[in-house]
């Protein structure tokens, strides 16, 4: 290498580059992002304080990044495989809280143990036969973060 600085602001003179707006755009038009991503993923590219901040204020202000929506996404995406306390850290990490993500959790809860079950009959589709087998399949579903007591009635078998 010639040891030039390749970092975002270095590469600034070597042809067009998209505003913090179109940035932000592009990354919304793939998937949903919360403010908070965004700010992490465009930190590098802002070139005055302030211009990041200005720039999700107005995106924001025209609903393009929406919190309930950011919510709703990861629920469709993540539910069917995962319980809700690790959708619930999976929201938080995206810097969402407050009553958005405890009416997730709520709806979430109330179908943990039908979940649980479908990903257990994926994975496993026949109870253990020992004790080894059934540590096995509750350690599977914690780790999915399910609830313990969603695990133990779908690994003993219980109907609701």
């Amino acid at each position: 290498m010639t040891g030039e600085d390749h970092s975002p602001k270095a590469r600034k003179g070597l042809g067009f580059q998209p505003s913090l707006k179109g940035r932000a755009l592009r990354l919304l038009s793939q998937r949903e992002h919360s403010r908070l991503e965004l700010e992490r993923k465009l930190r590098p590219f802002e070139e005055a304080p302030g211009e990041l901040a200005a720039a999700l204020g107005f995106l924001q202000a025209k609903d393009f990044i929406n919190e309930n929506r950011v919510v709703e996404s990861v629920v469709n995406r993540r539910a069917s495989k995962l319980g809700a306390s690790r959708v619930k850290q999976e929201l938080q990490s995206k810097g969402i809280a407050g009553q958005a993500l405890q009416d997730a959790m709520s709806s979430m809860r109330e179908t943990e143990v039908e979940r649980a079950r479908e990903v257990w009959r994926k994975k496993f589709g026949a109870p253990a036969e020992d004790a080894a087998g059934r540590a096995k399949q509750i350690r599977f579903l914690i780790s999915r973060g399910f609830a313990a007591e969603a695990v133990r009635k779908v690994v003993q078998g219980e109907d609701d």
